[in-house]
């Protein structure tokens, strides 16, 4: 066994494990397993645990180092579990020191912790990364940290304040991974549209995805993930409006559709915000397609406003609603606040998903008839555009194909080449 990687959580998850690995072979460990922890939910703190234990009842002479935001947030979690040889903080995960000496196994939990202060951390590097393993789509990190404090996350504290990487380096590493054959580039970050804001000149994101499109006219498709709709700049705008190698689709930060359960959250828009932001969206690009985060039960929450979250999903438009059930994280103002009993939360989340599927559903529907450029990821399956899951009947991974949609199924849709 070489080193294998768990990876749990976001997109920038995702492209920090790629690093991870590549940090960790240049420091010679063989025979690892690194898990890449999330902190969203206690939810993911759990399934990290079960993975870590079955890792190790398959790799009993495996080393087995955790890192990742739940470890950085409680890393005595992770450094009491006797199958863990080493807990490693968010921001040492991907320098090569952090792989170079693993503990002897059976050490005490205080010899293998190394977790320093994250809120230490004033820049964020861009790690260059030649490919990602089994993925047509590359992800690119060009911003870290929040500078926000959301009642219910606890997210600032695994990740640091906010901090951008140079537009320069973006590019010249998008460059790179156009150079290797990756056709889409997703921008991945853990608050996107506060990119620039610690940089010379504060270039907005919107800057940035120009500056990207504009000088690497080779880059086919261009991704944003999460952002936060209240962010957005007018260059930003202005893409979605112009480009169209700017896929549309994008997945929004709002978390609920009450006003006072919003202000209650520290969140920094209004459920008119939203809405308004989603018809300016589609005004200026009629195809896009929106996924938003959606927190079922949060702490306060009456049925009149789980009403109007519920209502958010057709009023903005909602098609792949990613919905949380409401989880006290330890050390937040929300964990204080008078909670929703917990088969409430239940209930509502899948509530939330019906609603959220039945949404997806129409917008399957409506494809049918459809023209789509459908990247392909491997034999059989591709994402249009919109990112929609389909089911397609000829080329190869990394193929982008003019397609028609035929049907659908319960997951995605039926195309066939054009």
């Amino acid at each position: 066994m070489a080193i294998d990687v768990i990876t749990f959580g976001c997109r920038l998850n995702t492209a920090e494990s790629e690093v991870m690995k590549n940090k960790a072979q240049a420091a010679g460990l063989e025979n690892a397993v690194l898990v890449n922890t999330c902190a969203v939910t206690g939810e993911a703190v759990r399934q990290a645990r079960q993975a870590i234990r079955k890792a190790r009842r398959a790799n009993p002479d495996a080393r087995i180092i955790v890192t990742g935001c739940a470890a950085q947030t409680s890393p005595e979690v992770f450094a009491n579990m006797a199958e863990v040889d080493l807990v490693v903080g968010n921001a040492d995960k991907l320098t090569e020191t952090a792989y170079n000496s693993v503990p002897d196994f059976g050490v005490s939990a205080s010899e293998k912790t190394r977790v320093n202060d994250i809120m230490s951390v004033r820049e964020t590097a861009l790690h260059l990364v030649d490919g990602f393993e089994g993925r047509t789509r590359a992800f690119v990190q060009v911003q870290n940290g929040c500078d926000h404090r959301c009642t219910f996350c606890i997210i600032p504290f695994g990740r640091g304040n906010s901090r951008s990487v140079p537009m320069g380096e973006v590019v010249s590493q998008i460059r790179r991974l156009v150079e290797n054959g990756y056709r889409e580039v997703v921008l991945t970050g853990v608050d996107l549209t506060s990119y620039g804001a610690d940089l010379p000149g504060n270039p907005p994101l919107g800057r940035l995805t120009r500056a990207i499109l504009k000088d690497i006219p080779e880059l086919s498709r261009l991704r944003i993930s999460s952002i936060d709709s209240i962010e957005a700049d007018p260059d930003l705008m202005a893409a979605i409006a112009e480009e169209e190698r700017l896929m549309p689709h994008m997945h929004l930060s709002l978390q609920h559709g009450d006003n006072l359960i919003l202000k209650r959250m520290k969140r920094r828009h209004s459920r008119e915000d939203a809405i308004r932001f989603c018809e300016e969206a589609r005004r200026l690009r009629p195809d896009m397609v929106f996924g938003a985060d959606l927190i079922a039960g949060f702490p306060t929450e009456t049925e009149e406003m789980f009403a109007r979250s519920l209502a958010i999903i057709e009023d903005c438009g909602i098609t792949h609603a990613h919905v949380f059930p409401y989880s006290p994280r330890p050390g937040t103002p929300a964990a204080k606040m008078p909670q929703v009993a917990n088969v409430t939360v239940k209930e509502r989340a899948a509530l939330l998903r019906a609603a959220g599927m039945s949404a997806f559903c129409r917008h399957l529907e409506a494809q049918q008839g459809q023209r789509h450029l459908v990247l392909i990821e491997k034999d059989g399956i591709g994402r249009t555009e919109q990112f929609t899951l389909t089911e397609i009947d000829c080329g190869s991974a990394g193929d982008i194909i003019p397609a028609v949609v035929v049907g659908h199924t319960s997951r995605g849709l039926i195309s066939r080449a054009a």
